[in-house]
């Protein structure tokens, strides 16, 4: 399965807007989304978009770890009062801080399920 396949799966899982997938990917325009949603084979995705994409991957592996169904589907949409978030969803927060925030929720997952 291409990366561009698998995000956009997960996406579609969390229930993202198209704004907040393209967010997640680093802003890229709504026709580049729809060109690679369409055609997802042989896209050669830039070093940023290929770490985005496995932040996104590995916070799904580690939502579905931590909470199972059907909260690992949800959590990246609802508010969250952990001080990493300050009430906000983590979406929002990924997509205010960028790559950084995304990393910084990867690494809160592993934390939580007892990784490193």
């Amino acid at each position: 399965m291409s990366a561009i396949k698998a995000f956009v799966k997960i996406t579609e899982k969390w229930s993202l807007t198209e704004a907040q997938s393209r967010g997640l990917l680093g802003g890229i325009a709504s026709s580049t989304f729809h060109a690679w949603k369409a055609n997802p084979r042989g896209r050669k995705l830039d070093q940023d978009t290929l770490m985005r994409v496995s932040l996104v991957i590995g916070i799904y592996k580690a939502l579905q770890i931590y909470f199972g169904k059907p909260w690992a589907d949800r959590w990246v949409t609802l508010a969250n009062r952990g001080p990493l978030f300050s009430g906000q969803a983590p979406v929002e927060y990924m997509l205010r801080q960028g790559q950084p925030g995304m990393m910084q929720v990867r690494r809160a997952l592993d934390s939580w399920r007892g990784g490193r």
